[in-house]
């Protein structure tokens, strides 16, 4: 009897040793598949610093802060043509003259236009009402944005919650943080920031055209 049961114990002791080498394999081969999502997804979003934007083929179109996010609208004649923007001298700003309407439902209107052709309109940016940065078109690109200097300017669009389009607080460090980042990037000076009025003439954007003391302090605080 006492050495049936010292058999008894030993195949219990194998039947546990067993089960917990099986167990170490399958948290293994988890730990293993979890950090190959995690290098996929690494390899698909960039460094921690930038998102690179992909096109529908794959083809890497450019790369920009992670605080920015990367929302292309197809390639079309209405919104996004596709053009060659050769040469980058200045950022101009404008509002949505849309009061309410968030970052996302005017990247929607944009890409809408390949489908409705009622006008040309588009943007490198937009930025929302809680400040999110909206990259539409990349920076390589023209916009028909900024008229006569769609060939050599980014266009920044900005929402705003009421009429008279001031932004929020958010929308308006957000558009600091973005000019900022642009004219570094490429080594422009605070007067090659504009307004679309500065261009044509048009009350875009608004406030900033209406209130000429806040369109100075947003330059100084660009320096």
């Amino acid at each position: 009897m006492q050495q049936t049961d010292k058999q008894n114990e030993k195949k219990e002791n194998k039947k546990e040793n067993s089960l917990l080498g099986k167990l170490c394999i399958f948290l293994a081969l988890l730990c293993l598949v979890a950090w190959g999502i995690s290098a996929v997804m690494e390899g698909e979003g960039g460094s921690p610093e930038e998102n690179v934007a992909y096109e529908e083929n794959g083809q890497k179109s450019g790369s920009v802060p992670d605080w920015i996010v990367v929302k292309l609208l197809p390639v079309n004649e209405y919104s996004r043509p596709g053009t060659p923007l050769k040469q980058v001298n200045g950022i101009v700003v404008h509002y949505v003259a849309n009061p309410g309407s968030n970052g996302w439902e005017n990247r929607d209107y944009f890409a809408g236009l390949a489908e409705t052709h009622t006008t040309k309109a588009g943007a490198h940016f937009i930025i929302g009402l809680d400040g999110t940065v909206i990259q539409c078109v990349p920076l390589n690109e023209l916009t028909y944005c900024s008229n006569s200097r769609n060939v050599d300017t980014v266009s920044i669009e900005c929402c705003h919650p009421d009429k008279d389009g001031k932004f929020t607080k958010k929308t308006y460090r957000s558009l600091i943080k973005l000019c900022k980042w642009l004219m570094e990037r490429y080594g422009l000076e605070t007067e090659d920031v504009i307004r679309h009025y500065d261009v044509t003439g048009k009350l875009c954007p608004l406030y900033f055209v209406e209130h000429e003391d806040a369109w100075e302090l947003f330059k100084e605080q660009l320096k």
